[in-house]
């Protein structure tokens, strides 16, 4: 069985996908590390993430790199955000993610082209979503948790801003799978997403 999770920034996504996996036992795999990881690898080598000959050359790491906690930072998230939107760069890591959704016994993964690109055939599709200003809410505190001093205001513009990038870009753009189901988590608690995800997967294997 293989669940695809898709959204934007903050959504919840990445939580519920977790929670699908302990769930029904399944491997899962957060594929924005993946860009996160290039986007680290161009800023190391002083590369520039808005060249695509850059970013693809960034593409080759080391897999350590996906166990670095900085890849979790919020710069990290914007330098992803350029790098993704590279049409050689989603080539050049596209199979790395259809063997991982494609593996004996299933797996789930979240991302943003999940459910269009990585895994069209996947038996479940869930498209996460919440409004720009509780995710930028949501992410503020993450940050301020972690000592960073950035401000909400400053928060919100770049959630805007990457949602600007991730649904305009000619590849891959974040949008829902036609047979995706949608769940709204703006007013949600984590555990009530969660339950929700489930219920919506359930509904989707019964059909």
């Amino acid at each position: 069985m293989i669940i695809a999770v898709d959204g934007p920034a903050a959504s919840g996504k990445g939580t519920i996908a977790k929670a699908l996996a302990r769930h029904y036992r399944l491997p899962h795999l957060d594929t924005g590390l993946l860009y996160r990881a290039v986007g680290a690898t161009v800023a190391r080598l002083e590369l520039d993430p808005t060249k695509e000959a850059d970013a693809v050359a960034a593409c080759d790491f080391d897999e350590l790199t996906l166990a670095d906690p900085a890849l979790r930072d919020d710069d990290m998230g914007k330098l992803a955000s350029i790098v993704s939107a590279h049409p050689l760069v989603r080539a050049a890591l596209l199979q790395r993610q259809k063997r991982f959704a494609h593996q004996e016994g299933g797996a789930v993964l979240d991302g943003r082209d999940i459910g269009t690109v990585i895994a069209p055939d996947a038996q479940a599709k869930l498209f996460v979503r919440a409004t720009p200003t509780i995710r930028a809410r949501r992410r503020h505190n993450e940050l301020l948790s972690r000592g960073s001093a950035a401000s909400f205001d400053q928060v919100l513009g770049d959630i805007r801003a990457r949602d600007q990038r991730d649904s305009s870009r000619a590849a891959a753009p974040l949008v829902p799978a036609s047979d995706a189901a949608l769940l709204d988590t703006s007013f949600l608690s984590i555990e009530a997403s969660v339950e929700k995800a489930i219920a919506l997967v359930e509904a989707r294997r019964g059909g």
